[in-house]
This record gives C-alpha cells, sequence and structure tokens, in this order.
C-alpha cells in the first residue's frame, strides 16, 4: 500500500485525489494547499479524512508519505519536485513540469540523483485514439511516417478572463505552446515510440491578446531524429471551442485522428474511420487519470521506469521552450 499527498486543491487535483481513492494500492494521507482552507475544502468536496497542510515542507515530513502528486501552477512545480526527490518522494508531476532550461535541467538532476519514480502528466497518453494511432503505426498501416501534425487549440481566458488576471497566481507564465502544446509535441511524440525532437523553428503571429505580452499563438516546426518532420501549434487565443488535432503521414498511408487510408486494407477507395474516445474536451474530467495514475502505481511497485518519466518528458519541454525561443527571435532555427 503506497501513501499518497496531494500538493495543489485546484480542478486537476480533484482528479488525481478520485483516481488514487479508486486504486487498490494507494490510501491519501495528506492534502497541501496554498491556504488551510483550500486544502480543507477539497477535502470535504470528495468526502475524504486526511491531514491538511498549508506549509509543503511540514507536508514532505510527513512520516508515511510515498508518492507526491504536484498540481499547483505551472511556475511551482520544479521547486515542489526537486524538494519532494530530496525527501525520496515518488512523482506525479503536472505539465509543464518548468517554466524553462534551468529548472528542467535541475529537475532532472535532482530526480536522477533521489532514484525516484516519475511520471508527467501527459494524461493524452492513455487516450484511446493516441492508444489506437501508436499501435496502427506499430503494425504499419502508415509505413514510415514523413510527417507528423499536431494541435492544441484551448481558449479558457475567453470564458473566464477574471480568473487568468488574478494577482499574484501565473499560470501561463510561457507561451501557449508551453502551456498546453506541449500535449500535442508529446502524444506525436509518443506515437513515434518517444522519438526525439532535434531541431525546431517557431513563429507566433505579431497581434498578442494578452497585456502581459504572453505569445497565446505559437506554430513550430520540428525534425525528429527517426527522420519524419513534424508541424505542431498551440493557441489560448482562438475564440472557439477546444480542439486537439493529430495526423501522421507516410509512405503506405494517412491517419487523421480517427481517419484512415492505407495500402494494408485492399480496395480502399475513400477515407474509413474508426470508434475511439476523441481527445476532444478540455475538461479535466474527461481526461484519463485513473489509467495514468494507476501506470504510475505499477511503476512504483514493480520498479520499472515508465514510457512517461521525467527524462523522457525532457526532449518535449526542450522542444516547446525552444519553439517559444525561436519565435521570439525572429523565427531562428534552435537544435537540441
Amino acid at each position: 500500500m503506497l501513501s499518497v499527498a496531494i500538493q495543489g486543491a485546484g480542478n486537476v487535483s480533484t482528479e488525481h485525489i478520485k483516481a488514487y481513492l479508486n486504486n487498490p494500492h494507494t490510501r491519501l494521507v495528506a492534502i497541501g494547499s496554498r491556504t488551510l482552507e483550500s486544502a480543507r475544502r477539497k477535502a470535504v468536496e470528495l468526502g475524504v479524512e486526511c491531514d491538511l497542510y498549508d506549509n509543503y515542507d511540514r507536508l514532505l515530513e510527513h512520516p508515511d508519505v510515498d508518492v507526491v502528486s504536484i498540481c499547483t501552477p505551472p511556475d511551482r512545480h520544479a521547486g515542489e519536485a526537486i524538494a519532494a526527490a530530496a525527501a525520496g518522494k515518488h512523482l506525479l508531476i503536472e505539465k509543464p513540469v518548468a517554466t524553462n532550461h534551468e529548472e528542467l535541467d535541475e529537475m532532472h538532476r535532482a530526480v536522477k540523483r533521489a532514484g525516484v519514480k516519475t511520471v508527467i502528466g501527459f494524461v493524452l497518453r492513455w487516450n484511446p485514439l493516441i492508444i489506437s494511432m501508436k499501435q496502427a503505426i506499430e503494425k504499419g498501416w502508415v509505413g514510415v511516417p514523413l510527417l507528423v501534425q499536431a494541435d492544441y487549440w484551448h481558449g479558457p481566458t475567453n470564458a473566464r478572463p477574471r480568473k487568468f488576471s488574478r494577482a499574484g497566481w501565473k499560470p501561463m507564465v510561457n507561451g501557449a505552446i508551453v502551456h498546453g502544446g506541449c500535449h500535442a509535441l508529446d502524444a506525436a511524440r509518443y506515437i513515434l515510440d518517444n522519438d526525439r525532437v532535434t531541431r525546431v523553428t517557431g513563429v507566433s503571429p505579431g497581434h498578442r491578446t494578452h497585456e502581459n505580452d504572453y505569445r497565446s499563438t505559437t506554430v513550430a516546426t520540428v525534425a525528429f531524429a527517426g527522420g519524419a518532420a513534424g508541424k505542431f501549434s498551440g493557441s489560448t487565443a482562438f475564440f472557439m471551442p477546444y480542439v486537439f488535432n493529430i495526423e501522421v503521414f507516410g509512405t503506405e498511408g494517412v491517419m487523421r485522428n480517427n481517419q484512415f487510408y492505407t495500402r494494408q486494407l485492399s480496395g480502399q477507395d475513400a477515407f474509413g474511420s474508426f470508434p475511439t474516445v476523441l481527445p476532444d474536451s478540455g475538461a479535466v474530467s474527461h481526461h484519463p487519470f485513473q489509467e495514468m495514475i494507476d501506470h504510475l502505481v505499477e511503476c512504483i511497485l514493480d520498479d520499472v521506469e515508465s514510457h512517461d518519466n521525467l527524462e523522457v518528458a525532457v526532449n518535449t519541454h526542450a522542444a516547446c521552450f525552444a519553439a517559444e525561443e525561436s519565435a521570439e527571435n525572429g523565427s531562428t532555427p534552435i537544435l537540441l
């Protein structure tokens, strides 16, 4: 039985708590937040009894905690992850795990020193569409992948502008391709068997939609080590419902979300489709957190590394940082 602490008391923490409560190998022992009031509200909301903290160092001193789920805003992830690793805690870290290269490198070193298990909150790796696309590529439906495209378009600032302008809270300290577009790039890397990005070029529109000069739309082209090219975009600016696209074009066929066209099926004269669950909602309750957290628990108990650990996520984050840096500097290509 693994004892779990949740750091953060927002919407994402709700799904983490539910998943741990549903796993037979875990028990919730603590919730931490900036205030005891918010930690208590989360415990009451979900009907759980556990220790409550407004001091993260004290939470890490809890004698029973084996695992920490970090569900705080992105600018707090690195420091909290480094402290938890130093305390010997296994980690689930929500994305983006860091806000710059320096934080990312320090986290990576801390986790390697500690030897703890990590899973990163790229929850779409457990979405049925992404799993099906990965399996189809492995079976040769597209042949050699030549081009991968993925997009994450989500305008939460349109629906809740006041939430994203609260003083002292910086949920989007980077551009949109870091904040949400990292899901698109990570999903593409996953279906390509965690292929590494080696080169990045980014561009953003001249028009900025946020007063703090946050890049709310960025498009990036990338080169993969395996030879494929990629195009990715992230935006929180478009006035539209949530959309996630992922497409793979290859020598033997094409997959466009749940549509496909392939030489592997004789007589196909139009795109076919397969039933699945599309990643078509930005609501956290729509995402497969249960499968992600069950995977973390399995990795800890079996002492194996995850396909979604921090070491893998370093390349995804470095590529997203590079996209924003390139966009800021006249679309100068950046080698990773």
